[in-house]
């Protein structure tokens, strides 16, 4: 693991919530997704709504805000994945390098191939190899790629996996640990070559040191990677990400944006007093 990297994250690990803690970022670009308006609802029940706000290219946007506020609800909404629940609608518009994703001509596996997934449990392929499970999404794609070993040790490699497991590809994904897991599972996302990648708590199941490395995996993909997390942890938020949105909702409401913006201004000096108040603690 790169010691600059890990003394970086040492020291912040503990830090408080502060603009100090923040790292500088990048400034602004182009959009990777453009949401307006948009809104989720469950057998007629609106869980989020009124979310309207732009993930920048090739940066890191944390979705942060207590449990039950809409984080997840939406995230899942940028890859079509409550298309499987029975209920689920979703309004507004959310585009894709300027295709609607939910009106345009997109299908929904060309659309997953675009925008990939890594969810809060590792979930690679128990009875597959490492090898196979790096190139399991290549089947829902039309990518031949003429050298397949060089694929997977690129996307282990970006993963941060590749010196672990070069010798052992054939064993079984399921055999690792749960940290090797949810990296493997990063590996498998990046061989179909996403616009976006998006994350649901990736590290919420995992030890510090694990956590340390997808982090840095993280930080090392969004150089040429649209990145989305949905995370709980304030401090891997200020690490990680450029831009924050902050979701809040109120008792028997869904749950709503109250603001977004750069990590520096969301934890150093929001507009609302509400965000103040959940990223340094006082509730959630």
């Amino acid at each position: 693991m790169d010691q600059e990297f890990m003394s970086k994250m040492e020291t912040k690990v503990d830090a408080p919530a502060t603009l100090e803690a923040t790292a500088t970022k990048p400034e602004r670009g182009a959009a990777a997704m453009q949401l307006k308006d948009v809104s989720v609802s469950f057998h007629g029940r609106t869980a989020v709504r009124d979310c309207t706000f732009d993930i920048t290219k090739n940066r890191v946007t944390s979705l942060i805000g207590p449990s039950g506020s809409g984080k997840t609800t939406l995230l899942r909404a940028l890859n079509r994945l409550h298309d499987l629940t029975p209920g689920a609608k979703v309004g507004g518009t959310i585009m894709l390098e300027g295709t609607d994703i939910y009106r345009g001509d997109i299908t929904v596996t060309e659309l997953r191939t675009r925008v990939g997934m890594v969810f809060q449990r590792p979930n690679p392929f128990p009875a597959m190899s490492i090898y196979d499970n790096v190139l399991a999404g290549l089947r829902f794609t039309r990518t031949r790629p003429d050298d397949r070993e060089a694929l997977v040790e690129e996307s282990l490699t970006r993963a941060g996996l590749w010196t672990e497991v070069k010798n052992r590809l054939r064993d079984l994904g399921g055999a690792l640990s749960g940290g090797q897991q949810q990296r493997l599972c990063i590996a498998r996302a990046l061989a179909v070559k996403p616009k976006v990648l998006l994350m649901d708590e990736p590290c919420s199941a995992l030890d510090p040191a694990s956590t340390i490395r997808i982090e840095q995996t993280i930080d090392e993909i969004a150089e040429d990677l649209t990145v989305v997390i949905v995370t709980h942890n304030m401090q891997q938020a200020q690490r990680v990400s450029h831009t924050c949105a902050f979701f809040l909702a109120a008792e028997n409401q869904p749950g709503r944006i109250v603001e977004s913006g750069p990590t520096d201004m969301i934890f150093g000096d929001p507009r609302d007093p509400r965000t103040a108040d959940y990223v340094h603690g006082r509730f959630g």
